[in-house]
C-alpha cells in the first residue's frame, strides 16, 4: 500500500468501451479484459469504485434529438447502465473479487440501493462498489454522476479510461498533428472546451479539489500504472 498514489479512486467508464468492436451491447470478452484489469487493482488494496455508462445500448440525448422527450430518453439511459454494472459485477466475481451493485433508481431484485454510508463500508471491506443509474436524475451525464459519487466517497481521483491516451488539443483520431497534455487545470479544460468530461463534471471535480486521471483504457497494466504513480496520460487538477 505503500507504494500506492492512491488508496481509493473511483474508475469512469464508458458504455462504449464495453462494445469492444461491436459498437454497440456488451462484448463479454471486452468485459472480461477489463475485469482483470480491475481485479489486478483491487487485489493491491486499492478502494475502487466504478460508474460505468450507458451508451453501448441507449443515450438519452440522442434520442432527444430525434423527438423523444429528454426525461424519458435519460430514464432508459439509466436502465441501460444498470445492465452494464451486472456485466461488470459478473466479470469481476470471476476473478474472485466481492462486489456490490448500487442503483440510484430503487430495483431492489437486482441491486442494492445507493446509500453513501453503506457503499463507503463496502468499500472499506474491499468490496468493488459500482454505482450504477447515475445520479438518479434525469439531464445529468454519468461524467456528473461520476464526480459526484467520487466526491461523496472521499475518493482521491478519479479515473477517466477512455479510447486515447490523454486530452488532446483536437481530436487525435482525426488530426495527426493534435498536442497531448500532460498536465491540465480544470479552468483550462472549461476555458478551452476541451473534451474531457462535460462542465457539470469538471466543475464539482474542481469544487472539491478532485484530480482527473485521464489514460487509455486499451493498453494492458494502465490502471495499475496510475494507481501506482506512474506518469502516463493527461492528469487535471487544480493550480496555475
Amino acid at each position: 500500500m505503500s507504494n500506492l498514489r492512491y488508496k481509493r479512486v473511483l474508475l469512469k467508464l464508458s458504455g462504449e468501451a464495453l462494445a469492444g468492436k461491436k459498437n454497440f451491447g456488451i462484448d463479454p470478452e471486452t468485459v472480461s479484459a477489463f475485469c482483470r484489469e480491475i481485479a489486478e487493482v483491487a487485489q493491491l488494496g486499492v478502494q475502487v469504485a466504478l460508474v460505468i455508462g450507458g451508451g453501448n445500448i441507449f443515450r438519452g440525448m440522442a434520442a432527444s434529438a430525434k423527438g423523444m422527450d429528454r426525461a424519458q430518453g435519460d430514464y432508459m439511459g439509466m436502465l441501460a447502465t444498470v445492465m452494464n454494472a451486472l456485466a461488470v459485477q459478473d466479470g469481476l466475481e470471476k476473478e474472485g473479487i466481492q462486489t456490490r451493485v448500487l442503483g440510484a433508481i430503487s430495483m431492489q431484485e437486482v441491486c442494492e440501493p445507493y446509500i453513501r454510508r453503506r457503499a463507503i463500508r463496502h468499500l472499506e471491506k474491499g468490496r468493488v462498489v459500482i454505482c450504477a443509474a447515475g445520479t438518479g436524475n434525469p439531464y445529468f451525464t454519468t461524467d456528473t454522476a461520476a464526480a459526484l459519487r467520487a466526491a461523496e466517497l472521499h475518493t482521491e481521483a478519479i479515473l477517466k479510461a477512455t479510447k486515447v491516451d490523454g486530452v488532446y488539443d483536437k481530436d487525435p483520431m482525426i488530426h495527426s498533428d493534435a498536442k497531448r497534455f500532460d498536465r491540465l487545470t480544470y479552468i483550462d479544460v472549461l476555458n478551452k472546451r476541451l473534451r474531457v468530461m462535460d462542465s457539470t463534471a469538471i466543475s464539482l471535480a474542481m469544487d472539491n479539489n478532485l484530480p482527473i486521471a485521464v489514460f487509455n483504457l486499451f493498453e494492458s497494466g494502465n490502471i495499475k500504472k496510475v494507481v501506482c504513480g506512474e506518469n502516463i496520460g493527461t492528469v487535471v487538477e487544480g493550480g496555475e
